[in-house]
């Protein structure tokens, strides 16, 4: 299976290395400052539960009565309903850049306390905030849940995925849209996904010869400037025409991405390894116990006892050394380590090692 995953390793690189200089359209690798989603969050009651409900939690109980006050309905002093068919609940969302209100948004509910399932419930109305504190949405609906909990007589419990989180989809309707800004800014402004100074270069160079005007300008590695006159139909306009120019994207840096905790290995095609000689040696102890049984004389008055008897044996595999050529390539790295079949773990070992000897010239990030 490791030879396997090599091989595919090694031809996956050289259709990443076949494919270096193909044009990536400007709109795949980042985008325009401003024109970003908005997490709203919120907190309500879902009812219609089988029983499977708070009970009597506080917070739960609150709730309960801040939505009866809503109708006019004043529950007594002191008395506190028990809530075996409602729950508490955090209510999670995400507005999209120019969302108008009248727009639907899905929603994500989760138990905020000791609900056992959310299953057949129902989101009463319940408003949902940005990070300004301001209401933008509204949700409201039954939810589908896709998990399911049962408890028997006997204490014995089946669970079958979350069931205390659901969703609702287009459960939630816009209030209030955001304004961007990008209308009024003074210049418009492109972000690279992952920043890497010749693509920024390459980003403006492309926007600059595109449009026949020097507008554009790369300041560092992520951000690119581009000079617009003011008014959203305008730059709307002129971003459409951007977002769709395409541009050779810059060779990512060399790097080698291990996790320790399930054995993968991966290496990027940029990885170059400089003169070195490896060698990885595996040794085996084994330790057999083998007691023996010892019984007393007849009319000697001993007793049976336990002799140990303990054989230990090493064995040290041979593996022949190899060396690595100036510049070898990741096919170089893979066809050495499959040649002395070396596992995963090992494969690790010899990274770490190459990396430590100065013999690799790449970034070795261990998750």
């Amino acid at each position: 299976m490791f030879r396997a995953l090599i091989t595919a390793l090694v031809c996956f690189s050289g259709l990443s290395l076949a494919g270096a200089g193909h044009a990536e359209r400007i709109k795949d690798i980042g985008s325009f400052a401003g024109l970003r989603a908005n997490q709203l969050t919120g907190y309500g009651i879902v009812v219609g539960l089988a029983g499977t409900g708070d009970d009597s939690l506080d917070y739960s109980t609150l709730g309960m009565k801040g939505v009866a006050s809503r109708f006019g309905l004043q529950l007594p002093a002191g008395v506190n309903p028990a809530l075996k068919n409602a729950a508490a609940v955090m209510i999670t969302a995400e507005l999209p850049a120019f969302a108008k209100p009248g727009q639907r948004l899905d929603v994500t509910i989760s138990a905020l306390g000791k609900a056992k399932s959310l299953r057949g419930g129902t989101l009463i109305m319940a408003p949902l905030m940005g990070a300004d504190g301001q209401i933008y949405a509204m949700a409201q609906g039954n939810l589908a849940v896709g998990g399911l909990g049962i408890d028997a007589a006997d204490g014995s419990k089946l669970t079958i995925n979350v069931p205390t989180a659901g969703r609702i989809p287009g459960g939630a309707t816009v209030e209030r849209s955001v304004d961007a800004g990008f209308a009024t800014m003074p210049q418009l402004r492109f972000d690279l996904a992952e920043g890497d100074l010749t693509t920024s270069q390459r980003v403006a160079a492309a926007i600059n010869g595109r449009l026949g005007q020097p507008i554009a300008r790369s300041i560092d590695a992520t951000t690119i400037t581009i000079d617009a006159p003011q008014g959203a139909e305008v730059r709307t306009a002129l971003m459409s025409r951007i977002e769709n120019l395409e541009v050779d994207t810059a060779e990512a840096p060399a790097r080698v991405v291990v996790n320790a905790r399930t054995g993968t290995v991966v290496i990027n095609g940029a990885v170059r390894i400089a003169p070195v000689a490896v060698t990885h040696g595996k040794m085996t102890v084994q330790v057999d116990e083998k007691p023996q049984i010892i019984q007393p004389q007849p009319f000697s008055r001993g007793q049976t006892a336990v002799q140990q008897s303990s054989a230990i044996n090493v064995e040290q595999e041979a593996r022949p050394m190899f060396e690595f050529n100036p510049g070898a390539s990741l096919a170089d790295i893979v066809k050495a380590v499959n040649a002395i079949g070396a596992s995963p773990a090992d494969l690790v070992a010899i990274l770490e090692a190459l990396k430590q000897a100065g013999a690799m010239k790449a970034e070795l990030v261990v998750l």
